[in-house]
């Protein structure tokens, strides 16, 4: 027992002390923003494609806590309605096919920024899980279609006319960006991010065609923010 209350107290000082190290934060900033993705789809069967672009476009959220050491942590959110999709790669024949599905997104990201919080530039990285959910898609096809087109195919054929079946989606988020702070006036970020999907958009059983379907984003977008709540401290730069 005394060996255990013992470890506790150690564990309850190192918390302590590591706490100690870092600088006090309260600054909420809000704002919104936009960009361009380009996403494919992990399919297995192989699905020949190359990447489909969209444009991205949401509301954000950043809650700076703590300067640990010379890093500034915070957590960051966003509501976000992306087009994701597939554009398929058909080299033997004049068809084409294209399909793009509408996403309302949430990343719950973690974010560690060195350089400059109030005045000048500040780089950081980003990552954290991503959820989100299917709202609409729809197909673009152009070309013959006849039955002969299609026999020239390479790769699968089912994905033609299937639905979204699995409109729940969430995933793993990374990326880097570059900040501008000016006072009274802001942030503005410059950011690419990748988005690895842990879902699928068909059904995976045994007895479907599918065994994976995920997406695959790239994301490259613009971000302002305005601050809504700021540390009062003279010394923050």
């Amino acid at each position: 027992m005394k060996r255990h209350l013992l470890i506790i107290l150690a564990v309850c000082a190192a918390t302590t002390a590591s706490a100690q190290v870092g600088k006090y934060r309260n600054d909420l900033a809000v704002g919104f923003n936009a960009g361009m993705v380009m996403n494919h789809v992990n399919f297995k069967p192989s699905v020949p494609q190359g990447m489909h672009t969209g444009m991205e476009m949401g509301i954000s959220m950043r809650y700076t806590c703590e300067k640990f050491f010379s890093a500034v942590c915070a957590l960051q959110t966003e509501i976000n309605f992306q087009q994701l999709g597939w554009k398929e790669d058909i080299v033997n024949s004049t068809d084409t096919y294209s399909r793009t599905m509408n996403y309302i997104s949430i990343p719950l990201l973690a974010r560690l920024g060195w350089g400059r919080e109030r005045k000048g530039f500040m780089g950081y990285i980003i990552a954290g899980p991503q959820i989100g959910f299917c709202i609409g898609e729809n197909e673009s096809k152009t070309g013959e279609w006849s039955d002969y087109t299609l026999s020239l195919r390479e790769g699968s054929k089912e994905q033609y006319d299937l639905k979204c079946q699995k409109k729940f989606a969430y995933g793993i988020t990374g990326g880097a960006g570059l900040e501008f702070s000016r006072p009274k006036i802001g942030h503005f970020t410059l950011e690419a991010r990748y988005n690895f999907g842990l879902s699928d958009i068909f059904n995976n059983s045994k007895r479907d065609y599918f065994q994976r379907s995920a997406n695959s984003t790239i994301s490259v977008k613009l971000t302002y923010f305005y601050d809504v709540l700021k540390t009062k401290d003279k010394g923050i730069r």
